[in-house]
């Protein structure tokens, strides 16, 4: 069975089954439970010669031994080459609290070779308003690794100046949630739909009472909660944990040209069309040929190319489709013709510039 008609395997397969029901906290969110970008900027020591001496990181160097007490005249330039300067960042997660710990990515922001084996030295986090919400500081991680010859021969795996802490940055501030200060709790759907909102209400307002929910739009439902705070995660525990099933997706083709990746969604339908697929296949070969000349002549051995073209043109084959047609019917037809993913592209977008596909083409 080649790749092709295995991909047609899948999605037949997939077609057989209905959509299931979801809990609500797997298809939306919380508004207001988020989690924040955090920021700093900081030095890696230690390094073994694999540190930077840009301008920038000499200044951050004499910064750093100046809050120590130790001050280096203003026209000496310190040669260090275990410093690199570093960009570090972190993601603070929602209710996390002061004194809790969070994950860190270290980055490189100049010239130097490798991260591994230096260590952060104290960073400041901070959030997008200017405050510092976290503080980093600890032995670095690298996945990566380089080497480099004295003829500027260079070996590289994977990425050496980036590298992670994990539990690395303090955590110094909470950032304040908007999850108490309000009579509602807003559920925002992870894929609009109008369909599965309304769904979504009837099934809350199903077990709490009529008009506890109210779809907004396409994405937000306000359900009315409970001002306590133990009150209320338990009614927020209650609901996200309630099963509903969701509308159905649009009816979309995605096509990756890069990749040729073709996902069919089940909802496809096509109108009446006839189609016909054939290919030319051109296969240009190059041989090369050795003249020997006759033992008696003076004549030198010669090599020529010699290009040989063959021209072969596939079989042609037509099917049509009936008004209604599902995607097992269209996977089916596209089989037996034999056609690859290229092909493949070709029929659908000539299929939906045809008007036959009731459904988007989408191409990325």
């Amino acid at each position: 069975m080649n790749v092709f008609k295995f991909f047609c395997l899948i999605v037949l397969l997939g077609c057989q089954f209905s959509a299931h029901a979801e809990r609500i906290k797997d298809i939306s969110m919380v508004e207001g439970v988020r989690s924040n970008q955090l920021v700093g900027y900081g030095l890696v020591v230690g390094l073994p010669g694999t540190g930077e001496q840009s301008k920038f990181t000499q200044q951050s160097f004499k910064g750093m031994l100046s809050n120590f007490g130790i001050t280096l005249p203003a026209n000496l330039s310190p040669k260090i080459k275990n410093v690199a300067a570093v960009a570090v960042h972190a993601e603070l997660p929602a209710f996390r609290k002061p004194g809790q710990t969070i994950d860190i990515t270290v980055s490189s922001i100049g010239s130097a070779g490798s991260l591994r084996g230096g260590t952060l030295i104290q960073t400041f986090l901070k959030g997008v308003d200017g405050n510092v919400y976290a503080i980093a500081q600890g032995s670095l991680i690298v996945g990566g690794l380089g080497a480099e010859g004295l003829d500027g021969s260079k070996v590289v795996i994977n990425t050496p100046t980036v590298g992670r802490i994990p539990n690395g940055a303090t955590v110094e501030r909470a950032v304040k949630s908007p999850f108490m200060q309000s009579d509602y709790i807003t559920f925002n759907l992870n894929r609009p739909d109008f369909t599965t909102a309304k769904r979504l209400e009837s099934t809350i307002n199903d077990l709490v009472g009529p008009n506890s929910a109210q779809a907004i739009d396409a994405a937000s439902i306000r359900v009315i909660a409970p001002r306590d705070a133990s009150q209320r995660v338990s009614y927020l525990s209650t609901l996200e944990n309630l099963e509903f099933t969701p509308a159905d997706n649009a009816a979309k083709i995605i096509v990756n040209s890069r990749t040729g990746t073709i996902v069919i969604g089940k909802n496809v339908k096509l109108q009446p069309a006839a189609i016909t697929h054939g290919g030319l296949t051109v296969t240009i070969t190059e041989q090369q040929n050795v003249s020997q000349p006759n033992a008696l002549s003076e004549g030198e051995t010669a090599v020529t190319n010699q290009s040989i073209i063959d021209v072969n043109q596939d079989d042609s084959r037509a099917f049509v489709f009936n008004p209604g047609v599902s995607l097992d019917d269209l996977v089916r037809a596209i089989n037996e013709v034999g056609a690859a993913p290229g092909d493949l592209m070709a029929i659908l977008e000539a299929l939906k510039e045809a008007g036959a596909i009731n459904g988007q083409l989408v191409v990325i």
